[in-house]
């Protein structure tokens, strides 16, 4: 079940704890992309607040937010480019998204299989998708004080499963919110420094939401009866090709060659 827009938004841009965790959130989906410069990049449930970095430089920006959690105008003061979608069911044509960013919309949706096909069909070949989902390991998900203490939460190893089993490639993996959830002045201020120190040791234990990249790859099609599919060598290709017969060769002076030519039959 979708968190209220409401709701997240208060969290996000009205309390102190949420602009931290928006800030560590971008910093780690920066690492990963910094540049998308030409690129069409999407968003797709709550991911507004790690959109921002990539106005700067990509083509084109979209935040698409599910109809069970409601939209809101994004950015604040900028031409809007947020827009209201069903789960499965987006405004875009297939193949045209160079970059997807999943937050706060895979471990909340009625439909994990049905979404990843939708990402499936708008993602270009070749392009990336990147998850920011709760860890099942970590405190924040046993803490319904941030939206990342709803819904499901994922291991590396549960997440990765799921995304070959839709076709999808695994990447690469991050992690953030290595600092507990709290609102104290403490951990809040010092966010920075158990983000950096999270980094050294294993993000599966400590961190409260992973990241996970994959890539869509797009192969040819191998035969109906599982056989692997044969290349032709660099000569094999001509080998339905038929060879040319010869062609008679016709003299423009054929007369002259006959036994008969320049003599009169007796009558």
């Amino acid at each position: 079940m979708h968190l209220d827009v409401l709701d997240l938004r208060a969290f996000y841009y009205r309390t102190k704890l949420g602009r931290s965790t928006q800030r560590s959130l971008q910093q780690a989906l920066r690492r990963l992309w910094p540049d998308t410069r030409g690129m069409t990049v999407v968003g797709f449930g709550f991911a507004a607040p790690v959109l921002r970095p990539f106005l700067n430089d990509a083509r084109r920006v979209l935040a698409l937010m599910p109809a069970q959690q409601g939209v809101m105008p994004w950015p604040p003061g900028g031409a809007n480019v947020s827009s209201l979608v069903e789960e499965t069911r987006w405004p875009i044509a297939a193949g045209t998204v160079d970059r997807l960013i999943v937050a706060h919309g895979l471990e909340t949706c009625e439909s994990p299989d049905a979404l990843l096909a939708e990402l499936w069909r708008v993602l270009a070949p070749g392009g990336r998708v990147l998850f920011i989902v709760p860890n099942r390991a970590g405190i924040w998900a046993r803490r319904d004080v941030t939206p990342f203490g709803y819904g499901r939460p994922y291991s590396f190893g549960q997440l990765e499963k799921q995304l070959v089993k839709s076709r999808f490639v695994p990447e690469r993996h991050a992690a953030a919110l290595y600092a507990p959830p709290s609102h104290r002045r403490f951990w809040l201020q010092t966010a920075q420094f158990w983000e950096r120190l999270g980094r050294r040791f294993d993000p599966q234990f400590m961190a409260g939401a992973l990241l996970v990249e994959a890539s869509k790859q797009v192969y040819a099609r191998p035969p109906a009866d599982g056989a692997p599919a044969a290349v032709p060598g660099p000569l094999d290709v001509l080998g339905g090709l038929a060879r040319p017969k010869p062609e008679p060769v016709v003299s423009r002076n054929r007369d002259r060659l006959r036994p008969d030519a320049g003599f009169v039959r007796a009558s």
